[in-house]
């Protein structure tokens, strides 16, 4: 019977876990390293070991209405895209509102995670934390590792011969925070990723020159869609996936790419992807096309050799007098306070979770991990239904006996309303259009062609809230406001 929970990390979903496991009557302790909510949101001048790190300029590449928790609008006259400054007040609104602060030790980090000698039978943990140099140990029925995975550096040093003989400086994008101080400088930014872009653009401002190089391309997205809308709410809709499902996949290919190249061609600005149907998660910038016309940003293929002052170009072209290089090479995954690290598999930046939640080689299922699943849709509610799913599965409600063999091993990347689908369905929150076109055919019109906002996984079955369809039939107003 699972009672005590922990839940490491007091980010987006480290919340939204405390607050299920609340409203499902289990008792949550949230351990938290630093002093504040917010985790990745949570902006500080210098990179801290151990934490998530931001520069000074984020903005949401999600908008509000389709990014909120699903019982819990953001305010009528905030923007559509929000600066980072301003989710993080969002957040700790959040906890405030649904007092979930008393649940949370600040200040304490976890430092090991394992299982009591009697698991196959009991399925508990012993959770040992350090807070003011004091080690406790408290045994637990089930933990939440809601860490996420923007936390541990990838810099692949290894791959980049000659760069210990560069002259210059080089860093990860992890240690940026602002341009200022690499005004006059030749930057040279490798990876086509949102950290890639945002810096380069930025940088594009101060620097004398800036190279972005690519090993593979990627689509890259404005944020401001047809007519000026949101992307994600004229984009993500049930009413697309269920089209994109049942078509060929040569003509959804097909459409898909005209899509991406709808606002200008990418392969005329040197940012077409290598696969170009492949469905990764695009770029989000409405800057980059400009700044490349511009001739402020210079596109550059994969880096083939780093010499003392000049770098080497798998095309042949060399650039001379670089000064700074950074490398916005992303994340891995690590999970450093298990003591057992077979338990979450992580390998080539895949890792191997039942429904992108569950380890599948625990006796019991009484581990959770939160956040990791990367789709063409916003973390926040993922997040937050993939705890409601999780919560359901520690009181045993339901999973099936052979749940061990339906893992899936994974780059975490899947599509969005397809995979929130399928956890709503199991925990009987997925709405019933057919039944909604009979009782409420208005709302249903909304929920079908209509933006899949977090708000539809409210609208019946346990967690119901009694805002959820005036929410929905009023989104489009709060975006124009």
């Amino acid at each position: 019977m699972v009672r005590r929970v922990a839940v490491v990390g007091a980010g987006v979903s480290g919340l939204a876990a405390t607050k299920c496991c609340l409203e499902e009557g289990l008792e949550p302790t949230c351990f938290e390293q630093s002093e504040n909510v917010g985790g990745l949101w949570h902006y500080t001048d210098q990179a801290e070991e151990g934490r998530a790190s931001i520069y000074r300029t984020v903005f949401t590449n999600s908008c509000k209405e389709m990014m909120c928790y699903s019982d819990f609008p953001f305010p009528d006259d905030h923007p559509n895209y929000m600066h980072n400054t301003r989710l993080q007040h969002y957040i700790c609104k959040y906890a405030e509102h649904f007092d979930l602060l008393r649940h949370i030790r600040f200040k304490t980090l976890v430092t090991k995670v394992k299982k009591r000698p009697d698991f196959s039978v009991t399925g508990q943990w012993e959770v040992v934390t350090r807070r003011d140099g004091k080690e406790e140990t408290a045994v637990f029925d089930a933990v939440m590792v809601c860490s996420g995975h923007h936390v541990y550096p990838n810099l692949p040093l290894a791959e980049f011969p000659g760069i210990q003989k560069f002259k210059g400086c080089y860093f990860h994008s992890r240690e940026y925070k602002e341009p200022e101080k690499f005004r006059g400088k030749k930057v040279l930014v490798i990876g086509l990723g949102n950290s890639g872009c945002d810096i380069a653009v930025e940088l594009s401002t101060v620097a004398s020159q800036v190279y972005l190089s690519s090993r593979s391309g990627s689509w890259v997205m404005s944020r401001v869609w047809d007519n000026g809308y949101p992307w994600d709410m004229l984009v993500i809709t049930r009413f697309r996936t269920w089209l994109g499902n049942i078509l060929p996949r040569a003509i959804s290919d097909w459409l898909y790419v005209r899509g991406m190249n709808r606002f200008f061609k990418h392969e005329n600005f040197g940012l077409m992807p290598l696969d170009r149907t492949s469905r990764k998660e695009p770029v989000f910038n409405d800057d980059l096309p400009s700044r490349i016309a511009c001739g402020v940003v210079v596109m550059k293929p994969n880096v083939k050799e780093f010499r003392e002052t000049s770098v080497l170009f798998q095309d042949g072209t060399v650039q001379d007098d670089v000064d700074v290089v950074v490398f916005a090479t992303g994340y891995g995954y690590s999970y450093p306070f298990m003591e057992d690290d077979s338990i979450i598999k992580c390998r080539d930046s895949q890792v191997t979770l039942y429904k992108g939640i569950v380890p599948p080689r625990l006796e019991k299922p009484t581990m959770a991990v939160i956040g990791l699943v990367q789709s063409l849709g916003p973390i926040i509610p993922t997040a937050d239904l993939q705890c409601r799913w999780a919560v359901k599965v520690f009181q045993g409600r339901w999973l099936g006996k052979c749940w061990v063999k339906d893992y899936f091993l994974t780059t975490l990347q899947t599509d969005y309303i397809t995979y929130m689908d399928e956890l709503a369905s199991a925990i009987g929150v997925k709405p019933n259009v057919l039944k909604l076109l009979l009782t409420d055919p208005q709302l249903a019109l909304k929920v079908v062609f209509g933006p899949c906002s977090p708000y539809q996984f409210r609208l019946v079955g346990p967690g119901k809230w009694s805002g959820a369809r005036k929410a929905i039939l009023t989104q489009w107003d709060r975006t124009l406001q």
